[in-house]
């Protein structure tokens, strides 16, 4: 299988895209990417959040 100069590449096994699963390849693709979503492998580097256990209280009690 020959590939053309430019096309985009799955993002998880570098086979060509298909339209019907752009950015990926296959629907395989495209469910190995959500499931690293929502395990949490996927993180957007910066400082911890830290929860605040001194929170004032709401008002609502």
């Amino acid at each position: 299988m020959s590939v053309k100069p430019g096309t985009p590449a799955c993002p998880q096994c570098g086979k060509p895209t298909t339209e019907a699963y752009r950015p990926f390849c296959s629907k395989r693709c495209s469910d190995i990417d959500l499931a690293r979503w929502l395990r949490g492998d996927y993180v957007i580097p910066g400082p911890s959040a830290e929860v605040d256990d001194e929170a004032p209280p709401r008002g609502d009690d």
